[in-house]
């Protein structure tokens, strides 16, 4: 199947999980860029199904991208951490189809919505922990990613009436297995760290689904750390704004920004952060007192 010059491939096999093929559609680009892009659906883990992602993919595609909609076994199927074991297993794939694809191996991010952003996010924090590798397939290679963008994420659990800020009830993905510690582990926010990938988190101020102070948290975790983050708050938006159709095109055109800028073009992009790092270490330099 073609659209605009961008081929199209559906139900391709990419691993194994809950005794069945995995299967995601790939998008590519009659003109690459080298990089490759995962885009995981929503749905709060218990519906959701790779169509969903198809305009997100095709507008990547039509910038160069070459986008693969992942799927992941929702919780009716499969119980956690069946959802992040196949969000790597996808990630493992395109690493070692790298070359089918047309793409550099070190070249792989992941976009995802709502609960696939919760996914992408975590799996961008936790490259070769066990826990959460799983065994869908390509053992061994890794499931590291080189971005990650997360639109409306969910990044904090709570399985309590505590009231925790910018958290969503753990029971929507666990089920009444949910803990507190197994739903701390499950948010990306615990795996914060200057080793985490180039992020972009996006959220709508008035997200009545996810709190906007999910996002916030994680910005603020990952600036603390010091890895590379960037956020935009889109004021008055709702949760799903990314897929109305009149936003569609922004949204993606930023995220396609931001993977050119940390991906695509990682030499100009490592250039400029240390460029920016020199000027904030002079900024902090002590300042020579003229003698009076």
């Amino acid at each position: 199947m073609s659209n605009d010059s961008i081929t199209i491939e559906e139900g391709v096999a990419f691993g194994r999980g809950g005794g069945r093929d995995l299967k995601c559609d790939i998008y590519s680009p009659a003109t690459r860029n080298g990089t490759g892009v995962l885009v995981l659906y929503g749905g709060g883990w218990r519906m959701g199904e790779r169509s969903r992602v198809r305009d997100a993919c095709l507008s990547l595609a039509r910038r160069g991208f070459v986008a693969v909609a992942g799927e992941y076994r929702l919780t009716p199927e499969s119980p956690w951490p069946a959802q992040i074991h196949d969000v790597k297993a996808n990630i493992r794939w395109i690493r070692a189809n790298a070359a089918r694809l047309g793409i550099d191996p070190a070249r792989i991010a992941a976009e995802g919505h709502s609960a696939g952003a919760h996914l992408t996010l975590l799996a961008a924090g936790t490259p070769g922990l066990p826990e959460f590798e799983g065994d869908g397939g390509n053992a061994g290679v890794s499931s590291e990613l080189a971005a990650a963008v997360g639109i409306y994420p969910p990044t904090v659990f709570q399985a309590t009436e505590q009231k925790i800020s910018g958290s969503v009830p753990a029971d929507a993905l666990m089920g009444k297995a949910a803990t507190e510690a197994l739903a701390r582990a499950a948010g990306p926010l615990a795996y914060a760290s200057a080793a985490f990938p180039p992020t972009f988190l996006l959220h709508g101020s008035n997200d009545r689904v996810v709190p906007v102070s999910a996002s916030l948290r994680m910005f603020e975790a990952l600036s603390d750390a010091r890895a590379h983050v960037e956020m935009h708050i889109y004021p008055g938006l709702p949760h799903g704004f990314a897929r109305i159709p009149s936003m569609q095109d922004q949204v993606q055109g930023e995220i396609a920004d931001f993977l050119r800028r940390t991906v695509a073009a990682p030499d100009a992009f490592r250039a400029e952060m240390d460029e920016l790092a020199a000027q904030m270490a002079a900024m902090r330099a002590p300042q020579a007192v003229p003698a009076g």
